[in-house]
């Protein structure tokens, strides 16, 4: 089991509070839900009730560098089942889900808003804003209480840069694009590197890794290409003809070819 509290975590990411948020039942479960995960050391994304199976509970919770392993979900859903359990904040059955919050996740934080600029967002919004309450564009950063949108659904008189409120959004998520799918392998890997060398899995690397100098890679390339000279052929026209100058006493013996 991964412990997100092993290496140092960032208290003010940790305790950074929500800006999107959801109404009753799963305003509920959140009330429960939050404290316990921010004292394993996550923080809540979004928590969705659905009909599915009967009742299915998703719980979506992240590092506070925005990773997530299995086996941070596995250790959610054993600290957190039993005091949902005790808490009773679902009036039936329910099947509880854990997980990551996936590529194109929704954005709940000011952190989220300012990590993604630059990727592409869909973002509904509770207060319409200029008439509108669907957007569609690139994030383009956080300014004050808003966040700055280039959108690419504009109409004819419409401006392609708007700054919508962030207390106003009602829904925001990334859109699956090449870009931010490469971003989240980069940052998928780098996350779990980070986390094995911080607990001790990650293997050293080999004294001539860590020697290693591309600067000076290199060097053994310049010795092959002096010995390639040393052995020459022997067979060339240029020798060819200077044997038969030899032979003919056009060229001193001592003097060789």
């Amino acid at each position: 089991m991964t412990d997100p509290t092993a290496g140092s975590v960032d208290t003010d990411l940790l305790a950074e509070p929500r800006l999107v948020v959801e109404p009753g039942m799963a305003a509920r479960v959140s009330a429960v839900a939050g404290p316990v995960l921010q004292g394993m050391g996550y923080r809540l994304v979004r928590i969705k009730i659905s009909g599915e199976f009967g009742c299915t509970v998703q719980i979506m919770a992240e590092r506070p560098d925005g990773s997530m392993q299995i086996d941070d979900c596995e250790a959610i859903s054993r600290a957190l089942s039993p005091v949902l359990d005790v808490a009773d904040p679902i009036d039936r059955a329910y099947r509880l889900e854990i997980s990551s919050p996936g590529i194109d996740r929704p954005l709940v934080r000011r952190s989220d808003f300012e990590r993604y600029a630059g990727h592409l967002v869909k973002i509904e919004m509770a207060v319409a804003h200029q008439g509108r309450k669907r957007f569609r564009g690139t994030l383009g950063g956080v300014e004050g209480d808003a966040v700055h949108l280039h959108r690419d659904d504009t109409r004819a008189g419409e401006d392609a840069d708007v700054m919508l409120v962030m207390e106003d959004i009602a829904d925001a998520r990334l859109v699956l694009t090449d870009e931010l799918i490469a971003e989240s392998m980069r940052r998928g890997k780098a996350a779990e590197r980070e986390l094995k060398q911080k607990l001790g899995l990650e293997p050293p690397p080999p004294p001539h890794a860590r020697k290693s100098d591309p600067a000076t890679s290199n060097k053994p390339k310049p010795k092959l290409k002096a010995e390639k000279k040393k052995n020459a052929p022997k067979n060339t026209k240029e020798h060819r003809l200077a044997a038969d100058r030899l032979r003919r006493g056009e060229i001193d013996p001592i003097e060789g070819d």
